[in-house]
């Protein structure tokens, strides 16, 4: 099983120049984002209030995992293809290998809709997981299946789209030191700057003092 980042089709690209047109402040898909936020929102919906619309089980347990699906295909699919230009799958060569492909492109992105892909795609593993820790110290046995089911699915996608947004040849915990690296090293180099700034205009003040 091997990795392999590489470019969208070239019909997902925008001609040159074209990317001018843009404007950010407003939505190039508002459908496609609306579905991007509607099946995750619905099925989450549907498992809080699952109990007080049905006894049966088996009925929420269906309606959870239909609706978890449709995200699950809409996202890896769609959304992230027509919102951040990013998108990865997988297939057997001849040989039997399985191989990942994590795509990426270019000039494709709206701001708004690049927030709102991303703050909904980590934002979701992480309610499913208090969910998680909710069933679990609960008791609730039947439903941590469905939440197990729930994170799997949503993990794997946040899983697909980060390693297209960083590559493969960098893995996640090494992108999140060099981030915070980088983070580090900027707020010395502030600190650094201000203290120099303060210190520097502290005797042209003395002098000015008659």
């Amino acid at each position: 099983m091997s990795d392999t980042k590489a470019p969208l089709l070239s019909e997902d690209i925008l001609a040159f120049g074209e990317e001018d047109n843009v404007q950010p402040e407003k939505l190039l898909h508002p459908y496609v984002t609306f579905f991007h936020l509607c099946f995750r929102v619905t099925s989450i919906v549907a498992y809080i209030m699952c109990g007080w619309f049905s006894s049966s089980f088996i009925t929420s347990f269906v309606v959870v995992v239909i609706l978890l699906s449709m995200d699950f295909w809409t996202v890896k699919n769609i959304t992230g293809r027509l919102m951040v230009g990013l998108r990865w799958w997988n297939y057997v060569d001849e040989d039997g290998n399985s191989h990942w492909v994590y795509e990426s492109k270019q000039n494709r992105t709206n701001e708004r809709e690049t927030k709102i892909f991303w703050i909904a795609l980590v934002l979701t593993p992480f309610i499913w997981t208090v969910f998680f820790i909710v069933a679990l110290f609960g008791f609730e046995i039947k439903w941590l299946l469905l939440v197990v089911i729930a994170l799997i699915l949503s993990t794997a996608n946040l899983y697909g789209y980060v390693k297209c947004k960083i590559g493969q040849k960098e893995s996640i915990a090494s992108a999140t030191g060099n981030f915070f690296r980088k983070q580090v090293l900027q707020n010395a180099a502030s600190m650094v700057i201000t203290q120099t700034s303060t210190s520097t205009a502290a005797p042209s003040m003395q002098g000015n003092v008659i």
